[in-house]
């Protein structure tokens, strides 16, 4: 039986989500925030009372392990979201990720191992593949970081496979393909593109709009971390979820264009851009592994699943007070 769920990564865009579903399923909750001077905690603050007040909120860095231990003590389960994930960032400070990623799961899974922790599932991502070499991706597919980030990602991801390995600690790996939907940050594509429509633009500056991508609705991602959370089929093993459809940013733009009846031009920004040789050209998931092990299939499926997905991240973002977060005409690494 659960007895309490440690999320880190709580106040953010997945980790959210994946909060409000848990307290809706009714687990017990410790939510696990970035600590800040302004008592802020991030998109928990912006969550309905009867959710919040079910909550055990502490706030604390991950890089800390003194911290991250008190967390993790008095959980069954942890679920570990937090990390730094912007890709062009990444680019600038290389160092932050290494300790927020790497050292901050490696805390995570001291702590996990020191207080017995009964399963630990870790966040990786579909960026680790690299541009694929086939498709769909299953989890055979060779890692091939082509950022900074990605390769933070793809050590974490070795360290806790060799946790398992080593000291037959419970661990799994979920790998969502590009999570979307409300609250996500504008350093992601759909965000970058809803919000500069929303605002009016009718020029949407944009990167590279050739790459293809399995978008996969952030309603569908928490409920795959809660059910891989309750299985053992799955321990030391990495499990894929996405959609298995493939778009190109150039189509879900205009997609979205059709979907908001709105008229844009869009414009390709150089600084928008990643180096070529870090550009991840292809991405569609298969997810056979997480159906068969853990019964996930995702509920917002092919050309019509993404975009009634989109429509309803579209809608969201539309709503003033949510628009008002936001800075469109504004590049965010």
């Amino acid at each position: 039986m659960v007895k309490r769920v440690l999320v880190t990564g709580a106040d953010g865009f997945i980790g959210s989500h994946l909060t409000e579903q848990l307290v809706s399923a009714g687990y017990k909750v410790r939510a696990f925030v970035y600590y800040n001077s302004f008592n802020s905690w991030g998109w928990l603050d912006s969550l309905s009372k009867d959710v919040v007040d079910h909550l055990e909120v502490v706030a604390g860095d991950i890089r800390d392990p003194i911290g991250v231990d008190s967390a993790v003590s008095g959980c069954s389960h942890v679920l570990h979201l937090a990390a730094l994930i912007a890709i062009p960032f990444s680019y600038n400070s290389p160092d932050a990720y290494v300790q927020t990623n790497v050292t901050g799961t490696l805390n995570i899974l001291q702590s996990a191992r020191r207080h017995s922790v009964e399963h630990l599932v870790c966040t990786s991502t579909s960026e680790t593949y690299g541009t694929a070499q086939f498709v769909p991706i299953s989890e055979s597919h060779p890692v091939n970081a082509q950022s900074p980030y990605a390769a933070t990602k793809v050590a974490s991801d070795q360290m806790a496979l060799a946790f398992h390995r080593s000291f037959d600690l419970p661990v799994s790996i979920l790998r969502p393909f590009n999570t979307f939907g409300p609250r996500q940050s504008a350093r992601a594509v759909i965000p970058t593109v809803i919000g500069q429509m929303a605002s009016g633009q009718q020029e949407i500056k944009l990167g590279s709009l050739h790459p293809t991508r399995d978008f996969t609705y952030v309603l569908d991602t928490a409920r795959g971390f809660m059910q891989l959370m309750n299985t053992d089929r799955c321990l030391g093993e990495v499990a894929n979820i996405g959609t298995g459809y493939e778009i190109s940013i150039g189509e879900t733009v205009e997609l979205l264009a059709d979907l908001m009846g709105v008229s844009v031009t869009v414009i390709q920004d150089n600084q928008r851009e990643r180096p070529a040789a870090s550009e991840v050209e292809r991405l569609v998931a298969c997810t056979s592994r997480a159906r068969e092990l853990f019964g996930w299939e995702p509920v917002y499926v092919g050309r019509e699943g993404l975009s009634k997905a989109l429509l309803e991240t579209a809608d969201w973002f539309q709503d003033p007070s949510n628009l008002a977060r936001y800075k469109p005409s504004a590049y965010n690494l």
